[in-house]
């Protein structure tokens, strides 16, 4: 059975801190499915991706196109997981049940603390998620490092 891991964004950008969570990831031979819920937004990801520092380079790949299941990382809306993931990670309000934390070794669950409507947004996942079971954990950067505040 997987966490439920929720980090709330205040210093740095999700694209960074996803990019981080995701070289993590990559490194512990982990396959990801990144669940978006825009695909303009994923496409603008995915060339972020691609542009970072050429010591974290993060293959990956937007969904649609010939070798998806092939893929370390699929930036992708749909619910499935056609690469194989072992990790989900929730950007922008991305849906999260909790069958999938039971399913995955990890989900993250990344939000902006600094945008109300994504703050309440997150507590309603954690709530949602809790309250069916899953184990959770809430992360922030407040400090300037990641600390655990909360655990389920």
């Amino acid at each position: 059975m997987g966490t439920a891991l929720f980090y709330h964004l205040t210093r740095r950008p999700m694209e960074e801190t996803l990019a981080m969570l995701l070289g993590k990831a990559v490194a512990a031979e982990m396959r990801v499915v990144v669940r978006g819920t825009d695909l303009g937004r994923l496409g603008w990801l995915d060339e972020k991706l691609w542009l970072g520092a050429d010591d974290g380079f993060l293959p990956h790949g937007l969904a649609g196109g010939a070798h998806d299941a092939d893929q370390p990382v699929l930036l992708t809306t749909a619910q499935e997981a056609v690469n194989g993931a072992r990790c989900l990670m929730s950007i922008d309000g991305a849906p999260v049940e909790a069958e999938e934390v039971a399913a995955m070794e990890r989900v993250c669950v990344l939000f902006d603390g600094n945008d109300p409507a994504a703050l309440e947004h997150a507590r309603g996942q954690w709530k949602s998620l809790k309250d069916a079971g899953a184990a959770a954990q809430y992360w922030s950067e407040e400090s300037g490092r990641w600390e655990k505040k909360a655990e389920t």
